[in-house]
């Protein structure tokens, strides 16, 4: 409990990632398209919020709505123009139509970073067996980020979920940083914090007049000083 838990939020842009930082983000997911939940931001826009911030940004590489990898030799070519852009932390994802983890996908993808830091997001909510999925992917270079709500429902319906994997910090598979995220509210930090869980991801958290806004300095404020005062 003694250590600052992490706050990453929703970045869709250099307005978005600049009040992030003034409001007390420790990070950034730099994403497009949030119709889509999130896809692979241009290039251009990787390299314009690595010059106007200072805190990590980890860039989604998503490239269409669900969690199909699609052609993977794109999306290795789509790291490395993100890479070149200035792209040093990652966020990805993989299944296969069985809802288990693509993990050759994933172990492709994850080549191109070449050691750089990577989340596996909110796919693990989605897949048959999470637990089989940790142990799959235990161990590739780079994963230190599980970022889950515990079910796909959201928060709500996974914290008995969350509270379990908590507790089994530095089990195979589960050696990795818990960040919570989907449809996380702040009432629900307290038990999480009391579980030992240091990380947490908001995003229309960010934005209390929809995602049609930018993001709010004074929400993420809110959230830095909720998170201090735990």
């Amino acid at each position: 409990m003694s250590r600052r838990a992490v706050l990453e939020v929703i970045a869709l842009g250099v307005e978005d990632a600049v009040a992030a930082q003034a409001g007390g983000a420790d990070r950034l997911e730099l994403v497009t398209d949030m119709a889509a939940d999130g896809l692979t931001p241009p290039a251009a826009t990787v390299a314009g919020v690595r010059g106007a911030v200072e805190v990590p940004v980890r860039v989604m590489v998503r490239p269409a709505d669900g969690f199909a990898a699609g052609d993977v030799g794109r999306l290795v070519d789509a790291v490395g123009e993100l890479r070149e852009a200035g792209a040093e932390e990652f966020v990805l994802g993989f299944l296969d139509a069985d809802g288990g983890v693509d993990l050759g996908a994933v172990e492709r993808v994850v080549g191109a970073l070449d050691g750089c830091a990577w989340t596996f997001h909110r796919a693990i909510d989605r897949a048959a067996d999470r637990e089989a999925l940790r142990k799959q992917l235990d161990g590739l270079p780079g994963l230190d980020t599980y970022l889950t709500a515990g079910a796909a429902g959201g928060v709500d319906d996974g914290l008995p979920v969350l509270l379990a994997e908590a507790g089994r910090r530095g089990e195979p598979g589960y050696g990795q940083e818990l960040m919570v995220g989907g449809g996380l509210r702040l009432d629900h930090v307290p038990v999480l914090r009391a579980a030992g869980v240091g990380a947490f991801h908001i995003g229309g958290a960010a934005r209390p007049r929809g995602w049609g806004e930018p993001v709010s300095v004074e929400a993420v404020a809110r959230w830095r000083a909720a998170l201090d005062g735990v």
